[in-house]
């Protein structure tokens, strides 16, 4: 009975960590808003096209739709639909360590509930959360499998791995890895169960099959943003470990970027490091587990050394919870207890006193590229019917659950249509190929007659004297000012590795900003969050338009 009480408390701990500021003022950024188009798309009006037109399978939306059907669309809703998963992974997690032994069990309940990484996932309305409680749950059926080799178990290990491609496009090859394991530990004993478990599981990835290789034949430009560098793999460890998270969408190119952060970094870090080595260390069973592990990030590195995926922590979390593990068993292993017991009260105080202390920890953290920003920003700026709304970087549907544009025109250059707007004779898949290439000398070049052209027909012959339009810049992928614009596109080194889509929206900011200022007035600028709004208006005066 005490023991219950005690995983109750660890459980409720972790409710609380993922309740702390979980409605976010900004609203929901451009991934959730996805995960929230998607899941509100009926079954029998593009439902399936939706998930296709994105870079992860359907488990999450169908996980979604269900309590957006039972209890409605409020960004709290959609939150907490995370934090059910978050809260679930805690005393799974729990009997996880408890397949070693009691302490164990402790430690990972214990790391799970006030980990960083898992708390700004479980507020995150992306499927991270829920995959770390399937990936949990696959650790779980991994050693039960192998300690306790019956049909219930081999089932759901089968089904658990299942899932998990089911939920993460990459996650097969987690799958992979870990059904090698599986196999080395029992082929010999179970060889046609660990064939039927391999036929099963390759089965199912037949059957989504299709789906796969629709997601990963679009061409999107939505990863065009980032690239790899060798801190991506410490920060692996400091996000999972410590409680400053850094490459959540990307991140610098130095480990120590922020030397102030360096106790609440690299301390947790260190200690994580140092038990998952001891684990390791003279254990078959760690080891493999550890080759998982290894074997995963080692896939995902390549793949992101040559530009398949940008590099980012939470693609790998089906491998945390066998760090979480390893960690702990390490931690146990430990035979003089007061340094044992002074790890884990190091670790644990640097981690709840930075969550609690810091403004910038993972349940404080805004989201400042959240869409009702623009809603805000456009509440504001006094538009009147029938003027003109610009937006930059994404189309309107992102923002219509905050915002209704019916009174207004529209005009949106965006990921998908910026070809058509900068260059003629430029399609979508010339620049998805060839992008670098064909806009290097019109980046360098603020004169464009194209576009002018094209600004020409959709703003300035659309407004009438004292009407108004209100351009909408996301700044944080249009933050390179002119003169450094024109200063990288003629460096060819610097220009090779700034991301495309920087580049572009940088581009179209500044020469939108700049052409409109030669034929109308500025009247409101206003920034929120990452978004900014510059309204320009068409004055009763003939010599100055």
């Amino acid at each position: 009975m005490k023991k219950h009480f005690w995983i109750l408390g660890i459980t409720l701990l972790g409710l609380i960590l993922r309740l702390i500021c979980i409605n976010k003022a900004d609203g929901l950024w451009n991934d959730e808003y996805v995960s929230y188009m998607i899941a509100a798309t009926p079954f029998s009006d593009g439902f399936i096209d939706a998930v296709k037109s994105q870079c992860h399978m359907p488990f999450y939306y169908l996980y979604l739709k269900f309590f957006m059907t039972l209890f409605g669309q409020s960004d709290l809703l959609l939150r907490l639909t995370s934090v059910i998963a978050g809260v679930i992974a805690i005393p799974i997690m729990y009997l996880v360590g408890k397949e070693r032994d009691d302490y164990t069990a402790d430690l990972c309940a214990g790391i799970t509930a006030i980990s960083s990484f898992l708390i700004y996932y479980s507020q995150e309305v992306r499927l991270y959360s829920i995959l770390f409680l399937l990936s949990a749950l696959s650790l779980l059926y991994t050693i039960k499998a192998i300690k306790y080799p019956n049909k219930k178990n081999f089932i759901i290990y089968a089904l658990c791995n299942f899932m998990i491609l089911f939920t993460h496009t990459i996650g097969f090859v987690f799958v992979f890895f870990n059904l090698v394991f599986l196999s080395i530990n029992l082929y010999k004993q179970f060889k046609n169960t660990i064939n039927k478990i391999w036929i099963s599981i390759a089965a199912g990835g037949l059957i989504l099959s299709p789906l796969v290789i629709k997601i990963f034949l679009t061409r999107s430009f939505s990863q065009w943003w980032g690239h790899f560098s060798a801190a991506k793999i410490g920060f692996l460890f400091t996000d999972y470990f410590s409680p400053v998270l850094t490459n959540l969408t990307n991140s610098p190119d130095n480990l120590f970027y922020m030397p102030k952060l360096a106790i609440y970094m690299f301390i947790p870090s260190i200690i994580a490091i140092f038990c998952i080595g001891k684990a390791i260390i003279k254990n078959r069973f760690n080891l493999g587990l550890f080759f998982v592990a290894l074997g995963t990030i080692i896939v995902l590195t390549a793949a992101s050394i040559s530009g398949k995926l940008v590099f980012i922590t939470k693609y790998s979390i089906e491998i945390y919870p066998i760090l979480i593990l390893l960690a702990c068993c390490g931690l146990t292993s430990i035979n003089k207890k007061w340094i044992k017991n002074t790890l884990i009260i190091i670790y644990c105080v640097i981690s709840i006193w930075y969550i609690i202390k810091s403004p910038y920890s993972a349940p404080k953290m805004r989201r400042i590229e959240g869409h009702k920003n623009v809603a805000d920003l456009l509440n504001n700026a006094e538009l009147k019917k029938g003027d003109i709304i610009f937006l930059q970087y994404y189309a309107k549907n992102r923002f219509t659950k905050y915002f209704d544009f019916s009174d207004y025109r529209v005009v949106s250059i965006n990921k998908g249509n910026f070809p058509k707007y900068i260059a003629e004779n430029h399609t979508y898949n010339d620049i998805y190929t060839n992008g670098k290439n064909l806009y290097q000398n019109i980046f360098a070049n603020y004169k464009n007659p194209y576009f002018e052209n094209k600004l020409q027909q959709t703003i300035y012959n659309k407004l009438e004297p004292g009407q108004s339009v209100a351009i909408i810049v996301l700044n944080s992928v249009s933050f390179i000012n002119p003169k450094e614009l024109v200063q990288i596109a003629q460096n060819p080194a610097i220009y090779e590795k700034e991301p495309l889509l920087f580049l572009v929206f940088s581009y179209l900011k500044n020469k939108t900003i700049i052409d409109m200022a030669k034929n109308l007035t500025i009247t409101r600028i206003e920034g929120k969050g990452n978004w900014a709004i510059i309204k320009f208006t068409k004055l009763n005066n003939p010599g100055h338009d």
